[in-house]
């Protein structure tokens, strides 16, 4: 009896809509494939809300090679618009480096500006955006955020509200340091169109350095892949399968001075059209949240058209009818409340609503009384 229930339990459309996962995060890690010369795959990043310097900048952008660990520290303001910051990244990126393959980042407003977008578009750079449920495609840049944060705090006790003046020798104390995934501190090579003023012998020195360093990167590569799988789980899915999609549902409404807390956490099951990557798929309703599999299909299922998804992956749900209608309160205080049935929900799902906030953003409900 005890197996049945687990049995029964594990395959429940409800428990799966609505329990939380409590198992190892879904997917083994998947790095970054290894740069083949420096600064031909970068990395980018913003440190925000800074004291604001003499200058008038409060943040600074990081901007790191994936390969070599050098990073660029830019002093900015916050104000800053895609126009601004494309001009410092041509003289202080594009001039010294050339133009690179491709750049990781996170979603900010400042790397999601269509200005942006077109720029690399024209210069041949890929641009490659983390998601918010694998944060660690942008897991380099932020650990030089944390280095840089240290020299800061060091450098204002030298230097006041004035550590723009200590920036630079941040940047020194950074670029010199022992890495180790690289585990050659403090070097400088020669470029490909360096070779004939240095010769045939220089550029070799260059070649096994970066020969070198990408062994040294597999290596670390492979450790950190390691320690991080010991903590998650395989899991992979095929086409045609069915699986619930993670959302994070808004009701339009409160419940009492509850906002969407008690809602379901997955809806679907939707069918995968077809495998997109290791990590990411194709469902009927394209998204890239996390998923889980469907072990029994329903015997009532929910079309992709009924939900309207968000951009976020946000869906919001609007009251169908009035099903029942009762007063709560105190001895001297009566609220009245409704029990609203709400779409893309069942009757058994119906909640009890203020009568006065519902009058007053849906006051359609009440257009025949």
């Amino acid at each position: 009896m005890k197996r049945d229930i687990a049995a029964f339990v594990a395959r429940c459309d409800t428990c799966n809509r609505i329990k939380a996962r409590k198992a190892r995060l879904a997917g083994l890690l998947k790095p970054l494939d290894i740069p083949m010369w420096k600064w031909e795959k970068i990395t980018m990043d913003f440190i925000i809300r800074l004291p604001r310097t003499p200058k008038g900048n409060d943040s600074i952008w990081i901007i790191v090679n994936r390969l070599t660990k050098l990073a660029h520290f830019i002093p900015v303001k916050a104000t800053h618009n895609a126009p601004r910051l494309a001009e410092l990244y041509v003289q202080n990126v594009l001039r010294l480096h050339g133009v690179p393959i491709s750049i990781v980042s996170d979603r900010g407003p400042q790397f999601t500006a269509r200005f942006w977008k077109s720029l690399h578009e024209a210069m041949g750079t890929k641009v490659d955006y983390s998601t918010t449920y694998h944060p660690q495609t942008d897991g380099q840049p932020e650990r030089v955020n944390q280095l840089l944060e240290d020299l800061l705090r060091a450098c204002v006790l030298t230097y006041g509200p004035n550590r723009e003046d200590g920036l630079p020798f941040a940047k020194f104390s950074y670029n010199n340091g022992y890495q180790a995934g690289v585990a050659i501190p403090g070097f400088v090579w020669s470029s490909v169109r360096e070779r004939q003023f240095f010769g045939p012998a220089m550029f070799e020195e260059a070649v096994e350095n970066v020969a070198k360093i990408r062994e040294n990167l597999i290596i670390a590569q492979s450790r950190q892949k390691s320690y991080a799988d010991k903590r998650r789980r395989e899991l992979a899915f095929e086409a045609r399968e069915f699986v619930y999609l993670k959302v994070s549902p808004l009701r339009g409404t409160k419940r009492f001075h509850t906002r969407g807390k008690l809602a379901p956490r997955y809806v679907g099951p939707y069918r995968i059209k077809k495998k997109i990557g290791e990590l990411a798929y194709e469902l009927e309703l394209p998204s890239t949240r996390p998923l889980r599999k469907c072990l029994r299909l329903p015997d009532t299922q929910i079309s992709p058209e009924a939900v309207d998804l968000q951009d976020n992956l946000e869906y919001l749900g609007y009251p169908v009818q009035i099903v029942d209608r009762a007063e709560k309160g105190t001895r001297r205080i009566r609220i009245p409340v409704c029990k609203v049935l709400w779409s893309n929900h069942s009757e058994r799902e119906a909640t009890w609503e203020k009568e006065s906030e519902l009058r007053k953003k849906y006051p359609h409900l009440f257009e025949n009384e």
